[in-house]
């Protein structure tokens, strides 16, 4: 009897997985859920750091080779804080449309057999039927995880501040970091554009600028109009786009074990990495990766394949969680950050995940630790 696998959602780590089994072997019967419409996007574009997808390229040239020509990619990063902007050179992202990503990734699936299947809400694990796998690829809210929580060591937590996503068709030459304080407190926008002339828009705030500014209790389009008033400067007067644009903490999804019987975590319902790092994606393609690997190794053969899985990608995981963490915990303080001078500012913002050091951004970012060390040759 063939292998039979069933994956619960289709974002970036349930569809690449699908792909990634039946390009090895077409005799798997891989099994596709969505609760969703495949057109369904919430956010805007996807972020990656300049080499994220090198993995890609190593692994699949040719799924790398259908998105590659789509990103929309620069080499600095702007911190624009107090009226001044500070350009760090030499720290690359790329983006592109989330919705745009996911239809490649459906074709990629599609060129293999696989045909997700689209609007079905599963409430109960019994639902899929029998399965020699089942992959939790479900997202923060994962229903596997949930089913299991004790078992997995499951764990949320959430950060204090607020965020929501917005899109503009102003167009941001680089990822741009602004930071702003306003008569309702302080404000942080993360802009970067994902298409020629789109751009995503995140706003963040503290939970004291979130009350006294009112985004408790003003509709999305109210909360648009604010956040457009006070990043005027930035969007020339373009407008925000909303999307589902409403005001969250970010979580922080945690489990002590990656997997429990024939169930497995990928993506957020394994964990969540702080948006500030450009690699919740990225994390999500290489988890099926690693477990296509580990499947491959054991020649499908469930439990063996998740302890390697689990074993051999858990440290690389762990480092990054630890500086999106770190990153995510430095956000929770930008308004502190703030009475930096905006040099001090910039240099605070590039050491926040604790995995560049000054003698490394000398390396990579030469202008900019120029321009910061005469501004204070005594050190």
């Amino acid at each position: 009897m063939p292998m039979r696998v069933a994956i619960l959602g289709a974002g970036p780590a349930g569809l690449y997985l699908a792909y990634l089994l039946k390009r090895r072997r077409r005799d798997i019967d891989v099994h596709v859920v969505e609760q969703n419409p495949p057109d369904a996007t919430f956010g805007f574009g996807v972020v990656f750091s300049d080499r994220a997808l090198e993995f890609l390229d190593e692994d699949d040239p040719e799924t790398h080779a259908a998105i590659a020509p789509h990103l929309e990619s620069w080499h600095d990063i702007q911190i624009t804080q107090g009226g001044e902007t500070v350009r760090i050179d030499g720290v690359g992202f790329a983006a592109i449309e989330r919705l745009h990503l996911l239809r490649l990734l459906q074709a990629r699936a599609a060129s293999v057999g696989v045909e997700p299947v689209y609007r079905r809400t599963v409430t109960a694990l019994d639902e899929l039927g029998p399965a020699d796998l089942i992959v939790a690829a479900d997202g923060v809210s994962s229903l596997v995880r949930n089913a299991f929580q004790q078992e997995f060591g499951a764990s949320t937590s959430h950060l204090t501040n607020r965020f929501a996503w917005f899109g503009t068709t102003q167009r941001f030459e680089a990822l741009t970091q602004t930071f702003r304080s306003t008569r309702h407190g302080f404000f942080n926008a993360h802009h970067y554009r994902y298409a020629p002339n789109m751009s995503t828009f995140i706003v963040e705030v503290d939970e004291p600028t979130f009350r006294r500014a009112g985004l408790d209790r003003l509709d999305e389009a109210r909360s648009c109009a604010l956040c457009e008033e006070v990043f005027a400067a930035e969007l020339d007067g373009h407008k925000l786009i909303a999307n589902r644009s409403i005001w969250r903490q970010f979580p922080q999804v945690h489990n002590r074990h990656w997997h429990h019987g024939h169930h497995v975590l990928v993506g957020d319902a394994l964990r969540t990495a702080h948006f500030s790092i450009g690699s919740g994606t990225r994390l999500a393609m290489e988890d099926a990766i690693a477990l296509d690997r580990a499947l491959a190794a054991h020649d499908d053969a469930a439990t063996p394949a998740l302890a390697a899985y689990e074993a051999g990608r858990r440290p690389v995981v762990e480092k990054l969680v630890r500086a999106a963490n770190a990153s995510g915990a430095w956000y929770e303080h930008f308004a502190a950050h703030m009475r930096l001078a905006p040099l001090d500012f910039a240099m605070s913002y590039i050491t926040r995940s604790g995995r560049i050091d000054r003698e490394r951004l000398r390396q990579v970012s030469p202008h900019f630790v120029a321009a910061y060390e005469a501004a204070r040759p005594e050190g």
